[in-house]
């Protein structure tokens, strides 16, 4: 019998550890473990010192758990972010509360009150899982709920929300994660015409998305803009991986035209008709790139160049040179500038440096193209 090598057997037998999430690795997994425990700690914590502690009051309700987990765990899920936890939690309470102030009997007042809970935040756009929880909790919390009444949905729930969003967002911004969760805006046509961006011109389009989600029939926990951007990054890294073996440093132009800081912006604007160029990278005095500069920036009648100085788009000489592609095509860039790790200008790749490679890429894959070259 044929035994299992050491990598299948090593996988099969921490399955049950990989990750259940797309994106998920050890590190995220251990910074959600410690979002949790400073967050619920910290809301416990001052939640009992403005309010006190007792059996009059909950120091924590259930559902901040819930929402830990959501906060901490997938910050980027539309369920974890802000709204959702606090309008989540605070209207489903208040859901609960009005079924079992209307309804008597509590098994028939659970199903009534997640319901409505479901119903308010669908409308609100607040949808939170753990706000079913909290439904629950404001039906079958017995006297203590009951004592507090329609002030149970602000006192604790909308207080524990507000503390616990507010304790995430310093984690997060500490341990330098995207949360708020910023959906990237649309590839937008810099020319302003009704033409599509040209990066959004081939492949899939927005309508595609939509026809594929409607063919599922099924609600996925990702935000519909991610879900498209994620879809073209993965377009990218397919053509990457196929064509990974052309580098930048394969591809780039090494007689680079550059200029110095101090220069005078008409001795850039020579420079840039003279070579038929959109670009110019800056340098400092030390021969480093700092910037860079073009026909545009110098028509605003600028004093000096480093006063007009665009942000320079890089790469590494060992990049794949198809990585350039969204930047190459976003209407805005017309040249990358390779660097070395001192920031030392050891190339450019301009828009018709990218588009030769890919021409050469076609015409090898299809003899047709090579024909009409």
């Amino acid at each position: 019998m044929q035994r299992p090598g050491p990598q299948k057997a090593r996988t099969s037998r921490f399955r049950l550890f990989s990750p259940i999430l797309a994106g998920a690795t050890l590190r995220e997994r251990l910074m959600a473990c410690l979002g949790a425990l400073i967050g619920i700690g910290l809301t416990g914590v001052i939640s009992g010192y403005f309010f006190g502690q007792g059996p009059h009051l909950p120091l924590i309700v259930a559902p901040m758990g819930a929402s830990a987990v959501l906060l901490f765990a997938v910050p980027a899920s539309p369920l974890a972010q802000p709204w959702s936890i606090i309008g989540g939690n605070t209207i489903s309470a208040m859901m609960g509360i009005v079924a079992a102030y209307l309804i008597h009997d509590p098994v028939i007042a659970i199903g009534v009150g997640v319901s409505l809970a479901i119903a308010a935040m669908s409308l609100t756009r607040c949808l939170h899982p753990p706000g079913g929880a909290a439904a629950l909790t404001a039906v079958l919390g017995g006297p203590v709920v009951a004592g507090w009444g329609f002030l149970f949905p602000f006192v604790p729930v909308a207080l524990n929300s507000c503390l616990l969003v507010g304790l995430g967002l310093v984690f997060h911004k500490l341990s330098k994660r995207n949360y708020p969760h910023v959906v990237a805006r649309p590839v937008e046509n810099t020319h302003q015409t009704r033409d599509l961006p040209p990066a959004l011109r081939v492949g899939f389009r927005e309508e595609d998305v939509d026809s594929a989600l409607e063919a599922f029939d099924e609600t996925f926990d990702i935000d519909r803009a991610d879900l498209s951007r994620l879809l073209h990054q993965v377009e990218l890294q397919a053509a990457v991986r196929s064509h990974g073996d052309i580098s930048c440093a394969d591809i780039m132009s090494r007689d680079v035209i550059a200029i110095a800081e101090n220069a005078e912006p008409d001795h850039a604007r020579y420079l840039l008709l003279k070579h038929n160029i959109r670009t110019l990278p800056v340098k400092d005095r030390e021969g480093r790139l700092i910037g860079t500069i073009g026909l545009r920036e110098l028509s605003e009648g600028i004093g000096s160049i480093e006063r007009a100085l665009s942000k320079p788009e890089t790469a590494d000489a060992a990049d794949p040179a198809l990585s350039l592609l969204p930047v190459l095509t976003d209407g805005r860039t017309h040249a990358v500038i390779v660097v070395d790790t001192d920031r030392r200008v050891l190339g450019l790749i301009s828009q018709t440096d990218l588009l030769s490679a890919m021409a050469r890429l076609l015409a090898a894959r299809d003899p047709a193209v090579a024909r009409n070259d």
